[in-house]
């Protein structure tokens, strides 16, 4: 999965690409599962399974859990 990071914030970036970030298990899990599309959308990820929002990461603000998603508990695993 490629996403364009040009219009993601900095506070997002190292959370989700860095091996030590809070995000970045979310991340390899993204890479492996071929129902994920993600979107860079007012400086937060936007991540899709299967055309329907399941989560939105900003940098500084909590994680949106849109809807329940096994992606959603890998997030709360993180606690």
């Amino acid at each position: 999965m490629t996403i364009d990071t040009s219009n993601m914030c900095s506070h997002l970036q190292r959370k989700l690409f860095e091996a030590d970030g809070e995000y970045h298990r979310l991340w390899t899990a993204m890479q492996s599962d071929a129902e994920l599309t993600a979107v860079v959308r007012s400086r937060q990820l936007h991540i899709y399974r299967n055309g329907k929002k399941v989560l939105a990461l900003a940098g500084k603000s909590a994680p949106k859990v849109i809807r329940e998603d096994r992606l959603c508990d890998m997030l709360q695993e993180n606690k």
